[in-house]
């Protein structure tokens, strides 16, 4: 259309300019109307508004003044844009900033959404450590976290978490309601619910979650720990992802093992220890029965079970190293039988010690790990699994140590063949009964949790692996039953108990101890101070069964040791004793890279002894814990610790 106009205009022109002859005032008409061509087709765009400002200040030809047509040539131009253009611009500013308030109340709105669902689902997780219904507990955990994750989601979230600094805290936070999400929705409630179904076979049918979780998991901890090193997260959050943190820090490498431990590649042997805390042991008592259970794609089976008759005695071992420092503490005989295999207060040498005692003596396979669990740590998990009966005879969570470490020395007499017999088929169907309800997973989920807890705290449940992986996680606390090799992160002082008249009358005896820190110019020194207590009358002591009576002695008395390991870099500074027929022995050995001061003594019915040990040694301002032998009667511990930094 603006083509046909201008070819008007030109006929138009031409008709007035027609012939040989043309007025001036016929040739002013046509120069303005060329100019006019001139600016709307020849010119670029880009240059209209340089031409414009050229027209206004260039003087007309041969000097003459502007003359009253050049308005009009600026009135038929196009409208000066600048006022447009600034209208346009204010537009697009007021539609950024309006873009970006919504976006940032959207976001402040999703910031809320993720807080609150965080905040909801520990409370949960509160709610269930405190006995709380965990099926409730965790539909609305995972309700929770699929919320936070949901939140996090858009693509608004998404582009946030480019900005610096702040992008990382929403990182963050959404890597944290994934978190949640994956142990929540993934694994925890589809757990619980597998265990609360009745079809049994608990972990076989976990195993398939527990490795498809396994990848996702551990990118969550990698990618976690490196928001919690950069530096950019503020107080509230930078406190959360810690927590977040430290729970990945075990829970990752778990399920990184766990596959391979349950037997998802090719089955798995482990053999199941019962200490008997009746006869003590540095950690914890003869280890007189043993299970074999086999785990194949996560099915656990009992395949074989073996008493302390079973092994051969004074036989010394010759397939594993028994460290000198160990004998020149607890005999000669340290090595050579099954049952004082857990004689040094070290797990990972006596597990060893219990393979190469099974391999040689019962069947040499290949066994893959060793756990140890005693009748303490059995009555705590009947709280979870309620009482079970074996034969006519009814274990509850109140009276399991009792039957098991004083009545059942009442029923058979172990001396005898028959005796043996009836006593090693009943603690035989014991660790069956109990395993079974364990593998079905028939018990309460908060409860079990709990009685493991406790009781791997208290030293009556540990555990050894043969994969350097699976070690590796197992190494670093006190289901290791490895007493720490540094004061890093704890200064710690070892206290055990031994019995050394072949009896089991440790289910009378009491032990209390007090062990002190102080610190004085720039030296430590702790004093720790033990008191064993024969409580029985000499009238009870001679009515017990010959079993449990001193195998040399009888009810005249009874022999113990004490072995008090100091903390890395310390030494004996004294020690003393207080009783009838108590002495220190052995002086001046090291052990597990520290000095012991070992104590022997023999205690009467009624009797009690006292022995204590100073050590000082270059200050550590890490706290002061002991670790000590689990007993029947648990021991009366105190620590006063001030040097520990606050």
């Amino acid at each position: 259309m603006g083509h046909d106009i201008l070819t008007v205009l030109r006929r138009g022109i031409s008709t007035v300019t027609r012939g040989p002859r043309r007025t001036r005032h016929e040739r002013r008409v046509r120069a303005v109307f060329q100019e006019l061509f001139s600016r709307m087709e020849i010119m670029p765009p880009e240059t209209r508004r340089e031409a414009r400002e050229r027209a206004r200040t260039v003087p007309v030809q041969n000097g003459a003044a502007p003359t009253s047509q050049q308005p009009e040539v600026e009135s038929l131009l196009p409208p000066r844009p600048v006022r447009k253009r600034r209208l346009v611009i204010r537009v697009i500013l007021f539609v950024v900033v309006f873009l970006l308030l919504a976006a940032a109340g959207w976001l402040g709105v999703r910031i809320l959404t993720v807080k609150s669902g965080l905040e909801a689902a520990k409370a949960q997780l509160s709610s269930v450590q405190k006995g709380g219904d965990i099926n409730t507990a965790l539909k609305a955990m995972g309700r929770d976290a699929a919320k936070a994750v949901n939140a996090t989601g858009d693509p608004v979230w998404n582009a946030a978490e480019l900005i610096p600094f702040a992008g990382d805290n929403l990182r963050a936070a959404r890597l944290a309601a994934q978190t949640l999400d994956a142990f929540a929705n993934d694994v925890a409630l589809p757990v619980v619910q597998m265990q609360s179904d009745g079809k049994g076979k608990l972990l076989a049918r976990a195993l398939p979650l527990i490795e498809a979780q396994s990848a996702t998991i551990s990118s969550l901890h990698t990618q976690l720990t490196d928001l919690n090193a950069s530096g950019h997260l503020i107080g509230p959050m930078k406190s959360g992802v810690e927590q977040v943190v430290d729970v990945l820090d075990v829970a990752a490498p778990v399920f990184s093992v766990m596959p391979q431990m349950l037997g998802a590649h090719g089955a798995q042997s482990y053999l199941l220890v019962f200490q008997n805390n009746a006869e003590s042991l540095p950690l914890g008592g003869s280890s007189a029965s043993e299970t074999l259970i086999t785990a194949d794609k996560g099915d656990l089976k009992i395949t074989a079970q073996a008493d302390s008759g079973d092994f051969a005695e004074d036989k010394q071992l010759t397939t594993v190293d028994v460290a000198a420092s160990a004998t020149a503490l607890y005999g000669a005989t340290y090595g050579s039988r099954s049952n004082m295999a857990v004689t040094r207060p070290d797990w990972p040498s006596a597990a060893q010690q219990l393979i190469a005692f099974w391999q040689r003596d019962i069947k040499d396979q290949t066994i893959n790990g060793v756990v140890s669990i005693d009748p303490i740590a059995l009555e705590r998990m009947l709280r979870a699994t309620g009482p079970i009966t074996v034969g006519d005879v009814k274990l509850t969570s109140k009276n399991a140590v009792k039957i098991l470490l004083s009545d059942s020395y009442k029923w058979w007499d172990t001396y005898t063949k028959a005796g043996s017999a009836k006593s090693d088929a009943f603690f035989q169907a014991v660790a069956a009964t109990m395993f079974e309800k364990v593998a079905s997973a028939d018990f309460d989920m908060p409860k079990m949790i709990n009685a493991l807890r406790d009781s791997v705290a208290k030293g009556d449940v540990m555990a050894w692996s043969a994969d350097p992986a699976a070690q590796k996680i197992i190494a670093d606390g006190r289901l290791s039953g490895e007493l720490p090799t540094d004061n890093d992160e704890t200064t710690t002082l070892g206290l055990y108990y031994r019995d050394v008249s072949a009896s089991k009358i440790d289910y009378y005896l009491k032990t209390a101890a007090n062990v002190e820190r102080t610190c004085t110019g720039g030296t430590d020194t702790i004093v720790a101070t033990t008191t064993l207590d024969m409580d029985i009358t000499q009238k009870n002591a001679d009515a017990l069964p010959r079993y449990v009576k001193s195998r040399s002695h009888g009810s005249t008395f009874f022999s113990k040791q004490v072995f008090i390991y100091a903390p890395p870099g310390m030494k004996v500074a004294s020690v003393t004793v207080d009783g009838r027929d108590v002495a220190p022995f052995r002086q001046g050995n090291v052990d597990l890279g520290r000095v012991v001061a070992p104590f022997q003594m023999t205690l009467r019915p009624g009797e009690s002894a006292t022995v204590t040990a100073t050590f000082t040694g270059t200050g550590a301002s890490t706290p002061l814990e002991v670790w000590t032998t689990p007993m029947i009667n648990s021991t009366k511990l105190t620590v006063d610790d001030s040097c520990a930094a606050k």
